[in-house]
């Protein structure tokens, strides 16, 4: 039996249609500029996972994120970075240039020219960046084999030694490498704050050595790195850090945030702040970034 809708009824159906097309039409216009990941959408801006081994438990969970900071020695390869790429992420892997890790296959051969040991982190050893065999290491080598992967850039970690010691021949050795790296690929510079600060105001262009910089424990502290203990920072420290980071953003780059904490109400005063500063975050609840 053919059912017969009464003209009333076809009015009022063609209008619901009408409205839910109307609908569509605006959410495809309006939808974030983030591509669709398997059965994911990208969701955040930002993921820091240096703790984080190759495999495909590390794919899955890159999934949701649009930069996304890895470290290519902890098993990841051209593929891998590859279809993250084609995924629609943004890439950086890590690299230690102030200091090298004793786990590192190649830390007895640059033993000889460390300086002392790294506070909180035992198997760290600060290192001499003036050293013309370290910088051919970090820019002939190290830095050649992680750009051959394919990432976008590099997340340099430690050019803090220049903090610890602070003479004029690391100064220049952190300006070396950080320009060297620069020519390969894009650059963040984790931390940092005493020389980029200082190289500012020496009249230093920034395109030369950066494209953003990160910066850890702004908003957050931490209070025990064995037992992963965090609280609010002090006023002088979150002042200080946020001073530095205009100072970086009125360069024209960008700002990135590493955050430590398991409160919500910490998170929630984070997120706001940073869409008010227009910076990107990343909130962890442990220090190995995992």
């Amino acid at each position: 039996m053919r059912i017969q809708v009464g003209f009333h009824k076809k009015k009022i159906f063609v209008a619901i249609i009408s409205v839910i097309l109307l609908s569509v039409v605006f959410l495809c216009l309006n939808v974030q500029a983030y591509p669709a990941v398997g059965k994911d959408p990208i969701k955040y801006d930002y993921g820091v996972f240096l703790g984080v081994n190759a495999g495909k438990k590390a794919m899955r969970k890159f999934r949701k994120y649009e930069t996304i900071v890895l470290d290519v020695q902890n098993g990841f390869d051209k593929d891998d970075i590859q279809t993250l790429k084609e995924r629609g992420h943004r890439v950086y892997s890590y690299i230690n240039v102030g200091a090298v890790e004793n786990y590192r296959d190649y830390y007895n051969e640059y033993l000889d020219i460390t300086f002392g040991k790294y506070d909180n982190w035992p198997d760290e050893r600060w290192v001499d960046v003036s050293s013309s065999k370290w910088q051919d290491f970090i820019l002939k080598d190290l830095s050649e084999k992680i750009k051959d992967t394919g990432v976008d850039g590099y997340f340099v970690d430690n050019i803090d030694v220049y903090y610890q010691y602070h003479r004029e021949t690391i100064y220049d050795g952190v300006e070396t490498i950080l320009r060297g790296l620069k020519e390969k690929g894009d650059v963040i510079i984790n931390g940092g704050d005493a020389f980029v600060m200082e190289y500012l105001e020496k009249g230093g262009a920034a395109e030369m050595i950066l494209d953003g910089v990160n910066q850890e424990t702004v908003f957050t502290a931490i209070k025990d790195y064995d037992r992963n203990k965090f609280k609010e920072s002090s006023e002088e420290d979150r002042d200080y850090y946020l001073a530095y980071t205009e100072a970086v953003k009125k360069q024209g780059k960008e700002v990135f945030l590493l955050e430590y904490t398991k409160k919500g109400r910490l998170k929630k005063k984070i997120q706001d702040r940073c869409r008010e500063l227009g910076y990107r975050y990343y909130i962890s609840k442990s220090l190995d970034l995992r």
